[in-house]
């Protein structure tokens, strides 16, 4: 598909290579068969810099085998309301851990920089403060936290929920992805200050700025209002996922009446077309099929077990880990035997599903085969009764939710 995608784009008037994204955030996890790695929320808890550079590493080269070079990814937000329902994006709630962690941009795009075999251009996101939002604060239908207001001073933004940033531009992040949310009453999209003289200026990113998804038709003052004060603000490439000729007549009407300089349309298309050059685009613009190989393969199947193993959290250990040999389990909670809930948002679709994951093998699964194979015994009651785990050694509440709480969310249509 991408291939095609490029194909056509080669064969346009300037030959210029497109830029294919995903939101590959816990693996290439829009893919059947890829590998599924921990969410940010487990790399966070296992507080690992190599392990996480490791796990980008390994997404990139699947994402690099199906021709996707550029990824949605990481979420460097700090989350600071656990009722958001986006705090499993987050590598944790203070920003020493997604700092620390941001060597993951280091895996996705290559020690040696994004242009070497397997490596893709990363994405910080999202710019800047999405984790701090007031609580009833979103004006968006259904949402109470997610695309907010953060309501700090400047000191405490740039405290809080600044340094990831600063370090993701320190390792050279090739895009930085805008929040939907706003900085007291402005709309991060619309943000000059964040965005041009902090970002740019202060920061030094010498990437390009992408919109979220339709996230300029959420500025106030009508469409054309919006797009000037995106583009003016720093916006290099907006994300257009509808009604892309109106954008394109809308901007180019803004540009032809001086509202938007004709020099900031220059700086943007030079910020993406240097991050287009430095990933050899232009020089090797179709997947590279060598890394197909890669996709889903036992190395990297094994580097997701060692990824899970250490994000796992013991609070207390009073002797019953770990479990004898032939010891009777009594298990449960309707979320043991879901691999869906297991695995969370972003797992073939947008927000996640409960039920099957092609490949997938359940909490409860996994403990019946260890457990027999011990000569033990796994028992299963998805809503537990008084007596049932009267017989058993041991007794395993699996505690879940359901992937991301659906929510209508619709972008204005502005007349």
């Amino acid at each position: 598909m991408v291939d095609a995608f490029q194909a056509a784009a080669l064969r346009s008037r300037l030959g210029i290579p497109m830029l294919y994204g995903t939101d590959a955030v816990h693996g290439h996890n829009n893919v059947p068969g890829a590998t599924l790695f921990p969410h940010n929320i487990g790399l966070g808890a296992a507080g690992d810099p190599d392990l996480a550079r490791r796990v980008g590493r390994a997404t990139a080269e699947e994402m690099a085998g199906t021709g996707v070079r550029w990824n949605f990814s990481p979420c460097l937000c700090v989350a600071r309301d656990v009722r958001w329902g986006r705090t499993y994006e987050s590598f944790g709630e203070t920003p020493a851990l997604p700092t620390a962690l941001s060597t993951i941009i280091d895996g996705y795009q290559g020690a040696g920089g994004p242009a070497q075999p397997g490596a893709v251009l990363a994405t910080a996101k999202h710019y800047l403060g999405d984790g701090g939002t007031t609580f009833g604060s979103s004006a968006t239908e259904g949402y109470l936290l997610d695309q907010g207001d953060t309501r700090l001073s400047e000191a405490e933004l740039r405290r809080v929920h600044l340094p990831p940033f600063r370090a993701a531009v320190a390792r050279n992040v090739g895009s930085v992805m805008v929040s939907f949310s706003g900085w007291n009453g402005t709309k991060l999209h619309a943000h000059r200050y964040l965005l041009t003289d902090v970002l740019k200026k202060e920061l030094g990113f010498t990437g390009f700025v992408v919109s979220d998804w339709a996230g300029v038709d959420q500025i106030p003052g009508g469409y054309p209002a919006a797009v000037r004060a995106a583009i003016n603000a720093g916006i290099d490439m907006v994300m257009v996922p509808n009604e892309y000729v109106r954008f394109v007549d809308t901007l180019s009407a803004e540009v032809r009446a001086g509202r938007v300089p004709m020099s900031r349309i220059d700086d943007a298309v030079t910020r993406i077309l240097r991050q287009k050059f430095r990933l050899g685009l232009f020089e090797r613009p179709l997947t590279d099929a060598s890394f197909q190989r890669t996709f889903g393969s036992a190395g990297h199947r094994a580097l997701a077990r060692e990824a899970v193993q250490k994000s796992l959290v013991l609070l207390r250990n009073d002797g019953v880990l770990p479990l004898r040999p032939g010891a009777r389990v009594f298990v449960a909670g309707q979320s043991a035997d879901d691999v869906g809930r297991q695995s969370g948002g972003w797992t073939l679709t947008w927000q996640g599903q409960n039920g099957p994951v092609p490949g997938g093998t359940s909490l409860l699964a996994g403990l019946r085969e260890v457990g027999e194979a011990g000569g033990g015994t796994v028992t299963f009651a998805r809503a537990a009764q008084p007596g049932q785990a009267r017989d058993a050694d041991v007794g395993l509440v699996v505690v879940g939710e359901t992937p991301t709480p659906r929510a209508r969310a619709t972008a204005p249509r502005w007349p």
